[in-house]
């Protein structure tokens, strides 16, 4: 299937603005970052020995810190573009700043997921991985370091080499060349912090209840430079030359090596293959939706994101903050921005099926059970184009 450059930005933008994605240009219009008079240093380190994903991680923190988009103490969801002509690539992506939880990934899988369907690629497999926070990785690198110090005569001269640099970097070339010290090596997974244990169990309770086909992965290690936590690749399934590429992951650690700031920070890279960036890079086209999507709780937050992605499928914008714990604080969000309608998710519409749909204007409101929303909506509220 061919895609023009165009028409992949395009259809990407309005993924992204759908998702709550903005902008830097969009971003930076805040009061907070007008107001802003420092600047956060960020020197990346010429050691830093990253793939492509983690140089366009890089990008997006250098776009974070030169924008002053650090101003901003709320969530931060960016949209980016990238062109690496030498490989003939063009890539966007998500990046969601300021986002400690398991939440961040699951919008960025689910972005990125809708984003390759609208592409024609309605068919996914996402595979992911943890290498876990700082205390999780350095546990494991030291297992991955004596476990292949004791192999050395069986490992070939080039990962011998790389040995001297980094045990994961000697690992990732056994792993690429499908060498079988590879699948004997240690686990990742079983040298998780119970914070990481946690963090990636969430994210795969999500994946399980949004019937996302998946596979734990553990041999996938992305750059150890650069990630942390989770790691995800997403592949359209049923293609064998699929052009897209999906690519993510956290990167706290990244973050804190080039500006010595602690800001949560995670990513997906969706790259196009045999394409240049046009000379005119398609803008996402600012809508005012009249829904707003309001949740509490950890499946509440899993529902509301299903309930986004079904109306983006029939093309009704909306906003959301899928990040916030405090329902107090959406509802102002949705009375500030003049919405006609708010869609409550709580715990006893999550087990019910179920929403609150409340009319803001009229003031009063009904349970509608799921299967039947999109369709009241469209009576009542106008669809993208």
């Amino acid at each position: 299937m061919a895609h023009s450059p165009t028409d992949f930005l395009k259809t990407a933008s309005k993924t992204a603005e759908h998702y709550g994605f903005r902008t830097a240009e969009q971003l930076r219009k805040a009061p907070e970052c007008q107001d802003c008079t420092v600047t956060l240093p960020h020197t990346p380190e010429a050691k830093h020995r990253l793939d492509t994903a983690g140089t366009r991680f890089l990008e997006n923190v250098a776009m974070f810190c030169n924008e002053k988009l650090h101003a901003l103490r709320a969530p931060v969801l960016l949209y980016n573009h990238h062109e690496t002509p030498e490989n003939d690539e063009v890539a966007v992506s998500f990046s969601i700043f300021n986002v400690e939880k398991s939440i961040a990934e699951a919008i960025l899988i689910q972005a990125s997921r809708a984003l390759l369907s609208d592409l024609g690629y309605p068919e996914h497999l996402v595979r992911i991985n943890s290498l876990g926070d700082t205390e999780s990785l350095t546990r494991y690198s030291r297992e991955i370091g004596n476990f292949l110090k004791r192999r050395l005569d069986a490992m070939p001269a080039d990962a011998r080499e790389l040995m001297k640099e980094h045990p994961l970097l000697a690992l990732s070339h056994l792993v690429a060349v499908g060498h079988d010290l590879a699948y004997r090596s240690p686990n990742p997974l079983e040298y998780l912090s119970d914070q990481s244990r946690k963090h990636f169990r969430e994210i795969v309770e999500y994946l399980d209840m949004s019937d996302t086909p998946y596979e734990i992965d553990p041999k996938m290690l992305g750059a150890h430079e650069c990630c942390s936590d989770a790691l995800f690749t997403i592949n359209a399934v049923g293609d064998t030359d699929v052009p897209i590429s999906v690519r993510g992951g956290r990167f706290n650690d990244l973050v804190y090596k080039i500006t010595k700031s602690r800001t949560p920070a995670s990513a997906a890279i969706i790259t196009l293959r045999g394409a240049k960036l046009p000379s005119r890079v398609p803008r996402p086209k600012e809508q005012t939706p009249a829904v707003y999507v309001v949740q509490l709780g950890f499946g509440p937050k899993v529902r509301s994101l299903m309930l986004i992605d079904r109306l983006r499928a029939a093309n009704i914008p909306v906003f959301h903050d899928l990040t916030s714990d405090s329902l107090s604080g959406q509802l102002r969000d949705a009375e500030a921005r003049s919405v006609r309608y708010t869609i409550i998710v709580g715990q006893k519409e999550f087990v019910e099926g179920s929403v609150i749909l409340r009319d803001m204007n009229a003031r009063n409101q009904e349970h509608v059970p799921l299967d039947a929303l999109v369709k009241k909506l469209k009576r009542h509220v106008v669809v993208a184009a």
